[in-house]
């Protein structure tokens, strides 16, 4: 009688519906899928090298504590890598595992150790890397995801009212994208360094008071520039202050020799939308504070003038210094 007759087949089943056909190791799952089975500090690396080759099912795999260290898990001659979606490698030793193009969607790396690892393309969407080690390990093009698992816990328990809850996850997100901007600073991968500096203020802003004079100051940063990450918010600015300006002098009035420039129901439409323009050109000579003097603002329109020349010359600097962080990381 073969084994598998003796003590039947693992009970795990795949998300798509495929069931394992390893042993039941007695507690209903296979070596591999057996939560209960303490792997601590035993020599895997051939094994699961074997066992995924073979087309065995790597999803929801139970690896916490193995020593993988320096395994193969390419894929040769697909595009697509191994999945192991839902697998628990909660410190796994991977160091110089060659893990490229791997899928580990809602799984666990949590104080793994992937020092000198390959996560090359790696799809770790919802997956647990609070205290994963990065040590001169390759992460380029990795995929994180929108939000990462904590965060979103984090939301669902500010929707709770849990607070404490939502201030840990909130915490640990902070610390995972600490970790991925330090190994990506080093390797030199400015998009995913900003990427996860501007992710790692927003977790630290979240953790504040709510309406709390940090947490406001900290928003506001965040929509001008995005902590320093996107100067194309400074532009959006500009431009709204510019039109916003434009329109309070078009609606306010201003003066152009002898003649005003402002909406009026006596004009024909053209000439209205021609005043706008000429509006819309003060504004932008206000903002840039050129100041030519061909048009001067009267009234009300003064402190508009006034405010957006403060605004334009401190959001030019802020679009420089922001620009020139940017081009020299």
């Amino acid at each position: 009688m073969h084994d598998k007759e003796k003590f039947g087949t693992c009970k795990y089943a795949s998300p798509n519906g495929s069931y394992c056909q390893e042993v039941d190791m007695g507690n209903g799952f296979c070596f591999w899928h057996d939560p209960t089975f303490d792997k601590k500090g035993m020599e895997l690396t051939d094994k699961l090298e074997r066992f995924a080759s073979s087309g065995g099912i790597t999803q929801g795999l139970q690896l916490k504590y193995a020593n993988l260290e320096g395994i193969n898990l390419v894929r040769k001659g697909s595009n697509l890598g191994y999945d192991f979606s839902g697998s628990d490698l909660y410190r796994a030793n991977l160091k110089n595992a060659h893990l490229f193009n791997i899928r580990l969607n809602g799984g666990s790396l949590m104080k793994a150790d992937l020092t000198e690892a390959n996560l090359h393309c790696a799809k770790l969407v919802d997956t647990n890397l609070l205290g994963i080690k990065l040590a001169n390990t390759k992460i380029d093009n990795i995929q994180l995801g929108n939000k990462l698992i904590q965060e979103k816990l984090a939301q669902e328990a500010l929707q709770q009212d849990n607070l404490d809850a939502a201030q840990d996850n909130f915490e640990q997100a902070e610390e995972i994208y600490r970790d991925v901007r330090k190994a990506s600073e080093n390797q030199g991968l400015f998009d995913l360094t900003g990427y996860c500096i501007h992710k790692e203020l927003t977790m630290r802003r979240m953790q504040m008071p709510k309406f709390s004079r940090d947490r406001v100051i900290s928003k506001i940063v965040d929509l001008f520039c995005g902590y320093g990450e996107r100067p194309a918010n400074v532009i959006l600015f500009s431009m709204m202050l510019i039109l916003t300006c434009a329109v309070c002098y078009f609606l306010l009035g201003v003066q152009f020799g002898e003649e005003r420039i402002q909406l009026s129901s006596q004009q024909t439409i053209s000439e209205n939308i021609s005043d706008f323009f000429s509006a819309l050109y003060y504004s932008v000579v206000t903002f840039t504070t050129l100041g030519y003097g061909d048009i001067t603002p009267i009234g009300p329109a003064r402190i508009v003038a006034a405010c957006e020349a403060f605004t334009g010359s401190f959001t030019m600097a802020l679009f420089v210094v922001v620009f020139v962080k940017k081009m020299t990381r």
